[in-house]
């Protein structure tokens, strides 16, 4: 259990981390971009992390083209089947246990959120506080989503630790003064090194006392 007197928290970006999602996100946005072309060279990682907001002001920025995309994107999303990545629920138990708050910081909006706890309903259950796309004005890589959860948990985010695999979430996660681990899943261990404290390929590599106690000194 977590004994220290300092407020500790666990901060999770979902897809790609939690959940076994991002090669399918990756080929629906492959396939609206073959359909709604933008010009932009592996569009799909390129976006990824970013909400949705974002995404359709910078790069569909056209009234007619816009809500085709987001069409498109909610029927794709409609067929998705969720999955916890591997030791990812595990891992969310064992911090419970422990006694460890969490958060889900998502650059998701809450349709979708809906549509994923209607599969995983048990999933929201792990978290004191959810964050999603629309409750920010800035996506990552600015820190706001991290920091707006670490307050709402009433921790310091320096004894936050994020658990993020894309490049803007490494870089949201650092800019917010977290301990910053990156699940090198979706990138390269190499690109996520420069933004992260430490990088794992998967949740499985960590050691839950050690992380619980190298936050509380932080």
């Amino acid at each position: 259990m977590n004994t220290s007197s300092t407020k500790i928290a666990a901060l999770f970006d979902l897809d790609g981390v939690l959940i076994d999602s991002e090669t399918i996100y990756t080929e629906i946005w492959t396939r609206i971009n073959e359909k709604f072309p933008t010009g932009v060279q592996d569009f799909p990682r390129r976006i990824k992390g970013t909400t949705l907001d974002n995404i359709l002001d910078t790069y569909f920025p056209n009234p007619e083209i816009r809500p085709k995309v987001i069409e498109m994107l909610y029927d794709e999303e409609g067929k998705m089947k969720y999955r916890f990545c591997p030791g990812a629920e595990q891992f969310l138990i064992t911090l419970r246990e422990k006694n460890v708050a969490m958060a889900l910081v998502t650059s998701s909006n809450g349709d979708k959120m809906s549509g994923l706890f209607r599969q995983l309903p048990h999933l929201k259950d792990f978290f004191d506080t959810i964050i999603v796309g629309e409750m920010v004005k800035h996506s990552k890589p600015d820190p706001e989503g991290y920091l707006l959860a670490a307050k709402r948990l009433g921790a310091d985010p320096r004894n936050c630790a994020v658990f993020e695999d894309s490049l803007q979430g490494v870089k949201a996660g650092r800019a917010a003064g977290a301990y910053v681990i990156g699940d090198a899943g979706t990138l390269p261990a190499e690109t996520l090194q420069p933004y992260s404290d430490i990088v794992v390929d998967s949740l499985e590599e960590i050691d839950i006392d050690n992380l619980i106690h190298s936050l509380s000194l932080r």
